[in-house]
């Protein structure tokens, strides 16, 4: 809700979400927001409780399950969706974030 009432976490969402593919940089997020880098990370710290970049892997991390929920496409092809060249970084993300691996999400659904 926070963010909902917050404009400039508002834009950073929807750029975050627009250049997913392309990775993270905290200068061209802020150039992006037409501020400082030190002031997105400050807004993001005190309206999301997280710095950016944790922001942006916890999108790519929706953006990930999602895809392995809804999709038959395979970890490589995740992983190039949502940023990653190397799905074995995709993998340790969602590990470390989930708890669990590809094979288990997937086995969620049936």
């Amino acid at each position: 809700q926070l963010a909902q009432a917050d404009p400039l976490i508002q834009r950073f969402e929807r750029w975050a979400r627009d250049h997913m593919k392309e990775g993270f940089s905290l200068q061209e997020a802020a150039r992006a927001q037409a501020t400082s880098p030190r002031t997105l990370q400050r807004r993001c710290e005190t309206v999301l409780g997280k710095s950016p970049l944790a922001y942006f892997q916890d999108l790519r991390v929706e953006r990930a399950r999602s895809l392995v929920h809804d999709s038959d496409l395979d970890i490589d092809a995740i992983a190039a969706e949502v940023g990653y060249e190397d799905a074995a970084a995709l993998r340790a993300l969602l590990r470390r974030r989930l708890g669990l691996g590809v094979r288990e999400l997937r086995a969620d659904l049936r």
